[in-house]
């Protein structure tokens, strides 16, 4: 069975909500004061950015596929450059997000 990329884009956004909720649901009970909370929109408008483009490039380049396979005016060159740069994007997305949530399981396991 192979997952298409903009299902793992979809699960990627699913995943970096549910650990948002979880750290604004551990700083509410914290209670810090209102001074010191960090900018709620800056991170995650970044984070939902970033998501956007790389699925934007995805949509892009399974669009050129479709149009090459359907004999468009679409050259390899343009194919394997929109699908590799897709690809790329991808996993640089992947990796980011493997480096965010080993940082939050270290910062939650840290001793008090």
């Amino acid at each position: 069975m192979q997952i298409s990329p903009a299902t793992d884009a979809q699960s990627l956004l699913a995943q970096i909500r549910n650990l948002q909720a979880q750290l604004e649901d551990k700083q509410g009970n914290l209670g810090a004061p209102a001074e010191l909370e960090p900018n709620k929109s800056g991170f995650a408008q970044a984070i939902a950015s970033a998501v956007d483009e790389v699925n934007n490039l995805q949509m892009e380049s399974k669009n050129t596929a479709a149009a090459y396979e359907s004999g468009g005016d679409v050259s390899l060159t343009d194919l394997m450059m929109k699908s590799q740069k897709a690809s790329i994007s991808f996993e640089a997305t992947l990796q980011i997000r493997n480096k965010v949530l080993r940082a939050y399981e270290d910062i939650m396991n840290m001793p008090v």
